[in-house]
């Protein structure tokens, strides 16, 4: 069975550390440059390094796909939440309520046609802090009328 990679081409920086973490456990080691961005398409939280006179701002696109990057040097990989600074925390929920309003259509189209995965879950319960309560009743007020917005 093919895996697929689910890859982002632009980013949003949420935090911009150019001294690396403050409370690195790497001791004796240089600090490095950090991003924390969140990826535009799925939301792919990433650990970035910049190239070395880069002037990055939060809040600002930044492209990191296959091609010649700008700002970008290399991806250090994915992120956990947990590992968000508190500036980066802070941005990723204005961050993401930004994207979804430029891109609303999109997910008004996921509510309305978002279908089972199986006889046990619904693809809607896939999102974060859905409950089955909540899901039916999206699936019933969708059934009354599509959402609109």
């Amino acid at each position: 069975m093919e895996q697929r990679t689910t890859k982002e081409e632009y980013v949003i920086v949420l935090d911009f550390l150019p001294n690396g973490y403050p409370f690195s456990s790497r001791a004796g080691q240089i600090s490095m440059p950090i991003v924390q961005a969140v990826g535009k398409e799925h939301f792919i939280l990433l650990e970035l390094v910049p190239k070395k006179e880069a002037k990055i701002q939060p809040n600002e696109e930044v492209y990191i796909g296959e091609g010649k990057r700008d700002k970008i040097h290399h991806i250090n990989g994915k992120l956990q939440p947990d590992k968000l600074t508190p500036t980066a925390r802070a941005e990723l929920e204005f961050v993401i309520a930004e994207t979804v309003k430029k891109n609303e259509k999109k997910f008004i189209e996921f509510f309305n046609k978002a279908q089972p995965l199986s006889t046990r879950m619904h693809s809607i319960e896939l999102i974060p802090g859905m409950g089955k309560k909540r899901m039916w009743e999206i699936l019933e007020e969708r059934k009354v009328k599509p959402f609109e917005n």
